[in-house]
């Protein structure tokens, strides 16, 4: 067996069964390594040598939390949630308005989208925007698993399908780059308004399984209770009035929208999620929207809102440099050419599935299309699949396992948002839900658009 899979399965096997991500991730890495026939001394330093690579998008997180929670402090984004409570009349029993739900799922949805293109801000709107609205999800009694599925296909199929934002560096920068250049000899030529069209038969794939996550599998109400953040007491109040808006002065409410509109302009010109969330946070805090005293103890509950989220960022990033260093991905991708003979129909499965194991393992479709490409290209070629076959072969390969991979920022994302009150599981409501609803589909579908373009 390859040390990259048998690495991904423990790691998923651990996983599954409740063990720590943080803990799953580092037994993997050792065990992958020591298959590879890696010391343990090697093992270690490759996986030292990694955690950087998670460290920005953890600190990321960290300042993000902490600006969600002085956002809670402030009492505006309780006055917000009792209103649409009091407005759509969801106290007590009775009826739940189905057209509040697919209204809230569809205003979710969109601000995702609007992160990969409109305003590229990636996944850093999340721990934002989502818990002000676990108090109103829980009136609804929506299922957190249906939320997490619309989060994850609008921070992932848009990069897939829209050559806009982030899709310009999927689609353009690296997929059709690395599709000609790997292909230049072999005659193949792909035109930039070719990639759109390949993919978009696997993005129809996803949104089949979009709308049976939303209208199917999680239809059914699920109880939450109502929780403060992790890490903030039950008993804690806003230095404001709870009554929302009305206890905030003039000045403070032009503050309060400087410092989110703020936080966007920032990382958008500073490239930089941490100045982005520095620069919100300082805002409200000589705004006195919480106690000045109070500062250090709400930067430290945000930072241990996004504490599970942080750490399994950089234990991933260690996780993908153990299996990088063992040499096993390429030979992943090497040794399963020999596996094909001569079947078209197989030949498409087996790259599909190597994609899928390798974007599972180092965590990134972006870093696995400079991967495959090389020799998926002619061996694709070789098949006679034609060129917008191929390229539906290679980014539907780089794109399967981004969503539904325990350390995938496309599901550590929603997590993040969905626990902060401590009642959404990571690897059974957030990775289990999408890797279910979104990599079956595009197994499926990326397997005949391959054996139909």
């Amino acid at each position: 067996m390859n040390a990259v899979v048998l690495a991904i399965l423990i790691m998923v096997t651990l996983s599954l069964a409740r063990v720590s991500v943080v803990f799953a991730l580092i037994v993997a890495a050792i065990a992958g390594g020591l298959y590879a026939g890696m010391p343990l001394d090697a093992i270690l330093e490759a996986f030292n040598g990694g955690l950087g690579n998670g460290a920005t998008v953890a600190i990321s997180y960290a300042v993000l939390g902490a600006f969600a929670v002085a956002l809670s402090r402030s009492g505006i984004t309780q006055g917000l949630a009792r209103r649409a409570v009091q407005r759509f009349h969801l106290e007590g029993a009775g009826a739940r308005p189905r057209r509040v739900v697919l209204a809230l799922l569809g205003c979710l949805l969109l601000a995702a989208i609007s992160s990969q293109n409109l305003i590229p801000v990636h996944i850093a709107f999340i721990p934002i925007l989502v818990p002000p609205l676990l108090t109103l999800m829980n009136r609804l009694e929506l299922d957190r698993r249906a939320v997490a599925c619309v989060i994850t296909f609008g921070i992932t199929a848009p990069y897939m399908l829209l050559p806009v934002g982030f899709g310009a560096i999927f689609l353009n920068d690296i997929l059709l780059n690395n599709l000609n250049s790997s292909g230049a000899q072999l005659g193949l030529q792909v035109e930039a308004a070719q990639v759109p069209l390949a993919m978009a038969m696997p993005i129809g794939g996803m949104a089949l399984g979009l709308l049976v996550a939303v209208f199917f599998s999680y239809r059914r109400r699920r109880h939450y209770e109502d929780r403060a953040l992790v890490g903030q007491r039950d008993d804690e109040q806003p230095a404001t009035t709870l009554d929302g808006e009305a206890g905030l002065r003039g000045w403070q409410k032009i503050v309060l929208v400087a410092s989110l509109v703020g936080t966007v302009v920032v990382q958008l010109l500073t490239d930089s999620m941490v100045l982005g969330g520095l620069f919100g946070f300082a805002l409200l805090s000589v705004s006195g929207v919480f106690r000045w005293r109070a500062q250090d103890d709400v930067f430290t509950e945000g930072m241990r809102m996004m504490a599970q989220v942080g750490f399994i960022m950089i234990a991933a990033a260690g996780f993908a440099g153990v299996m990088q260093a063992t040499g096993a991905v390429d030979s992943l991708v090497t040794s399963s050419a020999a596996m094909i003979g001569d079947h078209k129909g197989l030949a498409a499965l087996i790259m599909l599935l190597v994609g899928l194991f390798i974007t599972m393992g180092i965590g990134s479709s972006f870093s696995t299309i400079p991967i495959i490409a090389s020799l998926y290209v002619p061996l694709a070629l070789g098949f006679g699949f034609s060129p917008l076959a191929t390229t539906a072969l290679v980014g539907t390969a780089a794109a399967l396992g981004d969503a539904g991979s325990p350390a995938s920022d496309s599901t550590l994302g929603p997590t993040a948002g969905l626990n902060a009150d401590g009642q959404h599981d990571h690897i059974w409501d957030s990775v289990v839900p999408t890797f279910l609803h979104y990599n079956v589909p595009l197994l499926v579908f990326g397997w005949i658009a391959a054996m139909t373009l």
